[in-house]
């Protein structure tokens, strides 16, 4: 049996390598990824869709765990995710709640403030 902790652990390292398929590997094929309060996100093919999208838009990405919790098959983090970018590095203070199955994500949500994201990109 996998350890909730350590895949979630090795899924938020993994952005930092910008390696598409790293981060994809990670997830059950029916995952759903809810960035709240948009729309929730099904399936691999329409995550990735989406992470290359918003990905396209940085050089990197980089998650700071600051705590972690474990109940069973859930995984509480308290991250930073910074975005780097040519013009500087914009940090956003994140929620996010990963349920798991076995060594698959099955359901990721995370929580931050929409207004510091528009902010940030100008949107």
């Amino acid at each position: 049996m996998a350890d909730p902790e350590q895949v979630v652990r090795e899924f938020c390292d993994a952005w930092s390598t910008g390696d598409i398929d790293r981060i994809m590997s990670a997830f059950a094929d029916d995952a759903v990824y809810h960035n709240i309060p948009m729309e929730p996100v099904v399936g691999t093919e329409a995550i990735r869709t989406f992470i290359e999208g918003f990905t396209a838009m940085v050089d990197r990405i980089e998650f700071e765990i600051l705590h972690l919790a474990v109940n069973g098959n859930v995984v509480l983090t308290e991250r930073v995710d910074t975005f780097v970018r040519p013009a500087g590095s914009v940090g956003l203070p994140v929620m996010g709640t990963f349920e798991l199955d076995g060594a698959k994500i099955t359901a990721w949500r995370d929580y931050f403030d929409m207004v510091q994201v528009t902010a940030a990109f100008g949107g």
